[in-house]
């Protein structure tokens, strides 16, 4: 079974298909990239994948047999029909399943939603394509909070609007774990899973952040309104409202679901005491 991935250059693309070799073999996986010299370091044949081309797409999904579709970083609105672009090109192509790497969040109500909307119309897309698929909602990426620990410490404490709300957070190697099986395995077809491992609050992130780097980190909440404004003025308009309506959604619950991580990988999701102790120096 060929099996190919887009996105390879990204870094979740790129962790897929390191963990998908690792079930299968070099010679199965296909590697999909806007610029493929980008993902050459990747060990397997690296095809053109720019979901603005549909020929293209079409061309590089010959001899494909499963195909994981890595979300969009495009404007809402855009990424809808490049996510077709792929979704037709794989039918023409003879592609006979395809995975989707969807997200959780607020379907309504903050600046994200507008996000979570166009990967749910993907998501039906996708269902209704004829094809047989799976659908994983990936959880918000913890490697963030590790990466900007530097600042972190010179704050001496995290500062968001989440308040109380829970997170359920995992990691790219953990989401790569159970793509690479819901490719492999059939009994997925047709599931859509919720991709997390257990739910955090933002203090009990700062004590696995202190856990790990020795730090005295505290959690301070502030409101949707303050945070937006601070991360606009660090990040522009754009990429601060965006920021902010991620953490109104946990605030509001929306990133506390049931996970269905066993189900998809076949065996749990890493502990949190497990992962955080593991990035201690």
């Amino acid at each position: 079974m060929k099996i190919a991935v887009t996105a390879a250059s990204g870094q979740l693309g790129a962790a897929i298909i390191k963990a998908t070799v690792e079930l299968t073999s070099k010679d199965d996986v296909i590697a999909l990239a806007r610029t493929p010299d980008k993902a050459k370091h990747l060990g397997v044949v690296v095809r053109p994948g720019d979901y603005n081309q549909p020929e293209q797409l079409e061309q590089s999904l010959q001899s494909v047999d499963a195909l994981l579709i890595v979300s969009g970083m495009d404007a809402p609105d855009k990424r809808i029909e490049q996510h077709r672009n792929v979704i037709k090109a794989a039918k023409k192509a003879g592609v006979k399943k395809i995975v989707y790497t969807s997200v959780q969040g607020a379907e309504v109500g903050t600046a994200f939603s507008p996000v979570i909307q166009s990967n749910r119309q993907t998501e039906q897309d996708v269902r209704e394509s004829g094809l047989e698929w799976v659908i994983g909602r990936n959880g918000i990426y913890i490697e963030p909070d590790i990466e900007y620990i530097d600042s972190y410490k010179k704050l001496g404490q995290i500062y968001n609007c989440a308040g109380d709300g829970k997170c359920g957070y995992t990691t790219r190697e953990e989401l790569a774990f159970a793509y690479a099986k819901m490719l492999t395995e059939d009994k997925h077809n047709r599931q859509t899973y919720n991709l997390n491992g257990e739910a955090l609050t933002q203090y009990q992130l700062a004590d696995y952040l202190n856990l790990a780097f020795g730090t005295k980190l505290t959690y301070v909440p502030m409101s949707v309104e303050e945070y937006r404004q601070d991360r606009i003025s660090e990040l522009g308009e754009f990429i601060g409202t965006v920021i902010a309506g991620i953490y109104q959604g946990i605030q509001e619950g929306a990133a506390e679901n049931p996970s269905h991580f066993e189900l998809a990988a076949g065996r749990p999701h890493i502990s949190w005491g497990e992962y955080f102790n593991g990035l201690k120096a």
